[in-house]
């Protein structure tokens, strides 16, 4: 005679741990935060110590090198299922709070609200950063020089059109020098008060955002005006007062200035990056140590002579050094005489580096080391 089968219930184990239930697991992501933060404000209070100390020994409140090791160090530990690049948007934020317990840092940025270079800094200094909103690079860099900002943070070279001619000039006289630099995505949204395409008349934007995006105006729209204002924020600003003005700007921007977004991501290069420096005075900030990864970045000029310029390569080949970057500016003597900017790849400290700046040195009429910093990834 057959046996008869067993109901799946009466073939179930009662004594099996049965999956915890949706109110169980927020009861424990509930006790877990309460955890997490009893930890960060004793992580907060030993770093309040750690800011006693160096205000009696005079040292710098923020190290972005610091910074760097200790997200490396998380990292390296990680055992998962958390991301890596998580993992450091955590951790920087973590360090920012606790540095603004030691001493907030006031950081210079293009203005208004919603600006590329405002999310630069962010991402650099993290959410607690002071942020000082200037008008132009030109405010930017003599905050910094004036000591209004402990740090700014400036466009230099986009990928699309290239260096941005204002900030290589101000670099040539300032006092400041780049101790870092931040690579950012840029995508260009299309912003408007109300969420259509027709009626547009003028388009507002900074001049490079403009360029960046000239195909897709051409074709979208041929007559509308191409308006060039002094940041993408600021044509959100102004985009917000006027029905028939649209911007160029960041999604940010759209939330900052209550703007629909009629069309997203337009520029011509979807890979489209934007390099910011992190600039301040040497007293606030020494050049940063060797980290393995670095750009040294120079301007120089030369006596207008023949293969002048070409000399200006040979210390370089002698003492394998790469050049990443040579930019031209006119010297704006009346006398067709030009500065040239130049990055390298590597650090002062590193002897091959160091033995091809001082070749380099006696050949220039003008010499300046503009900073030795990490270079993003």
């Amino acid at each position: 005679m057959t046996e008869p089968t067993p109901s799946p219930s009466s073939s179930t184990d009662s004594s099996s741990p049965q999956p915890a239930g949706l109110a169980d697991l927020r009861v424990q992501i509930d006790d877990l935060d309460r955890q997490l933060l009893d930890l960060l404000n004793r992580r907060a209070r030993v770093a309040e110590q750690v800011g006693e100390v160096k205000k009696r020994e005079g040292t710098p409140f923020f190290r972005p090198d610091r910074v760097a090791q200790v997200i490396e160090k998380m990292q390296a530990s990680n055992p998962g299922p958390l991301k890596a690049l998580h993992i450091a948007a955590i951790w920087r934020e973590i360090t920012s709070a606790c540095l603004a317990l030691e001493s907030p840092q006031r950081v210079a940025v293009l203005g208004p609200e919603g600006t590329f270079c405002e999310q630069a800094a962010i991402e650099y200094f993290g959410g607690a950063a002071d942020l000082v909103y200037c008008a132009s690079f030109d405010e930017v860099f003599h905050a910094t020089a004036a000591g209004s900002a402990q740090y700014g943070v400036v466009g230099v070279e986009n990928s699309t059109e290239g260096v941005v001619t204002r900030s290589l000039d101000l670099f040539l006289h300032s006092p400041a020098h780049v101790v870092g630099e931040v690579s950012l995505l840029v995508r260009h949204h299309l912003l408007r008060s109300s969420n259509q395409l027709e009626g547009i008349e003028a388009v507002l934007a900074h001049p490079q955002a403009l360029a960046q995006c000239q195909s897709w105006l051409a074709k979208h729209l041929p007559h509308a005006e191409r308006r060039a204002v002094s940041s993408n924020a600021e044509g959100a600003r102004l985009a917000a007062t006027n029905p028939g003005w649209a911007a160029l700007a960041s999604e940010r921007a759209a939330t900052r200035f209550g703007l629909h977004i009629v069309a997203h991501a337009i520029q011509d290069d979807s890979y489209n990056r934007t390099r910011f420096s992190i600039i301040c005075l040497p007293q606030t900030l020494a050049m940063p140590p060797a980290s393995g990864q670095d750009c040294t970045s120079l301007v120089v000029s030369v006596p207008n002579q023949p293969g002048a310029v070409h000399d200006l390569l040979v210390p370089l080949k002698n003492n394998n050094v790469s050049m990443t970057r040579f930019e031209s500016r006119p010297a704006r003597t009346g006398q067709w005489e030009y500065y040239f900017y130049i990055d390298l790849d590597g650090h002062p400290t590193q002897p091959n580096v160091s033995a091809a700046l001082a070749e380099l040195r006696k050949l220039c009429a003008f010499y300046k080391v503009i900073g030795a910093y990490p270079v993003t990834s």
